[in-house]
């Protein structure tokens, strides 16, 4: 259902024809990227956080990178805290594997990673195991609400 949902809020900004879905599994940056034949940094995956409230926070960043604990510490003021499995759907709206920037339950804050900048475009999720968009930086800042641009990452070692 969560696909439909997103389906369903890309279409107010025109963007729903443009959601692709794959016969295979995109549910990993590993297998997104060969869903997709791209580099593995062209995936924006979608990484949720408990906030400082028990709420949720989402960091999308490419895919050949990590959270930088230092970093996110710094930016937002507490540890970095990955969802646990059962709170994943119940605080965005998807299921693992799915989660995207968008059509996310009230109260997720959205945050972009300046990773992405290094692409003229990128294919986040779409609330599907199985489904990703083309997007750039512009189009993803506005289609996902993210309230700014933040470094919090470092490439994989």
């Amino acid at each position: 259902m969560s696909i439909e949902n997103v389906r369903q809020y890309l279409q107010k900004f025109g963007k729903d024809k443009d959601i692709q879905e794959f016969d295979e599994s995109s549910a990993t940056v590993a297998l997104a990227a060969q869903a997709l034949h791209c580099a593995e940094g062209k995936i924006a995956k979608t990484l949720s956080f408990y906030d400082e409230n028990g709420g949720c926070l989402i960091v999308v960043m490419a895919g050949d990178c990590k959270i930088d604990n230092q970093k996110f510490k710094k930016f937002f003021g507490f540890k970095a805290r990955m969802l646990n499995a059962p709170d994943v759907e119940m605080l965005t709206g998807h299921a693992p594997g799915g989660v995207c920037p968008f059509a996310l339950k009230d109260g997720c804050r959205v945050y972009c990673d300046e990773s992405l900048k290094r692409f003229d475009s990128f294919y986040p999720a779409c609330g599907s195991a199985n489904s990703a968009i083309e997007l750039d930086c512009k189009s993803l800042e506005q289609l996902s609400g993210s309230l700014a641009w933040i470094d919090v990452s470092r490439l994989k070692d």
